[in-house]
């Protein structure tokens, strides 16, 4: 028998608990046939000799925003910023290329980092009148022109902000360009829906990334509906990669809950009131393409303070907010944020798409919001009880302790970022206070209660590279050094195990996936340095040598796997 690749030389990190490592791997058919011994005397159409470089099992990120990613790299960057002078400055260059009347759309913008929010008045003058609409990091905040208002008639006497959002106002009354939240479809409306081809690209340029990093599944967290969807037709933007060779990396699509709607005609033992049309739900798919979780946004954000906490979020108003919450009626120091909609009515939907078959990923970033997940999903199954569903709350930013206990008696998946530590860790200490922060983006006391935790990034709302993320597991550290609930630190084995077998476990699809042993899907990364046996504070900065999909070389910029000539010894 000849395989189709052997993996040689290589310290693998198998992440299985009966063989935890092996030097040589096989693969046939897409799948691991073997390792060491198993492949001795086995020759293979290709090989990748790794030169003693560290294998590991394929990254997957559990919650990203692929499309929005891949949007967001051909649009005007403004991360780097770190005054309000500089993002006016870059729309002003960036104007200048575009032609007449085109819109200035930027993305990655902190107002923490710059000391403040651009006002409407100065991307006037910037952009030349021209509508502007630069997206926060967070996802759930974005700044826009005075243009912009006037098309969506948020400048029109007795208007009112949609339910969820907020339109915010300057010191005379006057919305400032701020929207937060559910008001972001003021804007959306009028750029939206992208086409399927631009999608299509999008995903093409940000699965390219992901195979550099070593990422070879990820779950997207949220098509065709809402403040997160591109197009209606999101799905099908993905099958349109898929087909033509543009998606790099194994998908799982989450579908926005606004997605859904009632479902008539069904028999009424079917229990099928809610879903997408023919009874579609998570499972639907195959490796490359899959139908994931339903997603349903209950709260907001911590560094828009937007988030649904139980006590108010701490300290003065930050300069960024002067004036933003004239809509909310709450002042900037006691903010408690808030749902996005009517907790029953997003209950009610939990409940009716569980019922119907579907896996439910709630995002719930306030303890408040978490509370009511939890909640939820206990209803949902002691009415309508599953023993196949696997729910998660997405971010699960703020976590108290008597609600730790009530996941692991749920089964229900927490899904942190802890990317986001080293990105904005000071301002979200900052929002919430030496207490809360000890709460926040937990991760050792999940694993403690035998709780699923999977690797994730919700890039491109920070830099989402799994190994500085491994780093941030392992050292907790915000962008100043400060330490961020240390209590929460893991080894480095256990943040290998969440961006590997956590990320399978969670969606679903441990049988295949997160470990190398024969029968798994050979999706692996090379590494440069095994990031057991690396300082922490260089866990991020292990290269990638080459990444693999289906045995495939899907990165390989050093050429490892090489074409041995037919004579070669039948030696593996």
């Amino acid at each position: 028998m000849r395989l189709d690749l052997i993996v040689r030389d290589a310290n693998i990190l198998t992440l299985d608990g009966n063989r935890p490592a092996a030097r040589s791997l096989g693969v046939l058919h897409g799948r691991v046939v073997g390792l060491d011994e198993e492949i001795e005397g086995l020759r293979a159409e290709r090989v990748l000799n790794a030169d003693g470089a560290t294998v590991v099992p394929g990254f997957n990120d559990a919650h990203c925003h692929t499309a929005w990613y891949g949007l967001t790299l051909s649009q005007l960057d403004l991360s780097a910023a770190r005054s309000l002078d500089e993002v006016h400055a870059a729309v002003e260059r960036h104007a200048r290329t575009l032609p007449d009347g085109s819109w200035v759309v930027g993305a990655g913008l902190d107002h923490h980092k710059t000391g403040g929010r651009p006002h409407r008045d100065a991307l006037d003058r910037a952009a030349g009148g021209r509508p502007v609409w630069l997206k926060h990091t967070s996802g759930h905040l974005c700044y826009v022109s005075t243009e912009v208002l006037r098309r969506a008639g948020a400048l029109d006497p007795g208007f009112q902000a949609p339910d969820g959002g907020v339109v915010a106002r300057d010191a005379d009354g006057r919305p400032d360009g701020l929207l937060e939240e559910t008001a972001q479809q003021l804007v959306q409306d009028q750029v939206l829906p992208y086409s399927v081809e631009t999608v299509a690209d999008a995903v093409q340029a940000a699965t390219r990334r992901y195979l550099a990093e070593g990422v070879t599944s990820f779950t997207e967290a949220g098509i065709g509906g809402g403040w997160i969807g591109q197009t209606p037709v999101e799905l099908a933007a993905y099958q349109l990669a898929l087909d033509t060779g543009r998606l790099n990396a194994r998908a799982q699509l989450m579908i926005a809950s606004d997605a859904l709607h009632p479902v008539g005609g069904a028999h009424p033992g079917d229990g099928i009131t809610t879903g997408l049309d023919l009874g579609l739900r998570t499972g639907l798919g195959d490796d490359r393409l899959s139908i994931g979780p339903v997603k349903i946004f209950l709260d907001g954000s911590l560094l828009g303070r937007t988030a649904a906490v139980t006590e108010p979020f701490c300290g003065c108003r930050h300069p960024a907010d002067a004036g933003s919450d004239a809509d909310s009626g709450s002042d900037g120091a006691n903010r408690t944020g808030y749902f996005q909609q009517d907790p029953e009515a997003m209950a009610g939907l939990v409940v009716a798409a569980h019922r119907a078959g579907w896996n439910v990923a709630a995002h719930a970033i306030g303890d408040r919001a978490v509370d009511l997940a939890l909640d939820t999903y206990e209803r949902a199954q002691r009415e309508h009880p599953r023993a196949d569903a696997i729910h998660r709350v997405e971010h699960a930013g703020m976590v108290r302790p008597d609600q730790l206990a009530r996941f692991a008696g749920l089964g229900v998946v927490p899904v942190p970022q802890h990317n986001f530590l080293a990105a904005f860790g000071d301002a979200m200490a900052a929002n919430l206070g030496p207490e809360r922060t000890g709460w926040t983006y937990r991760l050792g006391s999940f694993l403690d209660l035998g709780l699923t935790v999977p690797g994730s990034s919700d890039r491109p709302v920070a830099p989402g590279a799994p190994l500085p993320a491994m780093e941030a597991m392992v050292r907790r550290l915000t962008e100043s050094g400060a330490p961020f609930g240390p209590d929460e630190r893991v080894s480095a084995e256990s943040a290998l195990r969440a961006w590997t077998t956590g990320s399978a476990d969670a969606t679903g699809t441990a049988s295949r996936k997160g470990r190398l042993r024969p029968g798994m899907l050979a999706d692996f990364a090379v590494l440069d340095a095994d990031p057991l046996h690396t300082d922490a504070d260089r866990i991020g900065a292990i290269s990638v040598l080459a990444t693999a999909v289906g045995g495939a070389a899907a990165h390989d910029p050093h050429s490892l796997v090489t074409v041995p000539p037919r004579s070669e010894g039948r030696t593996a």
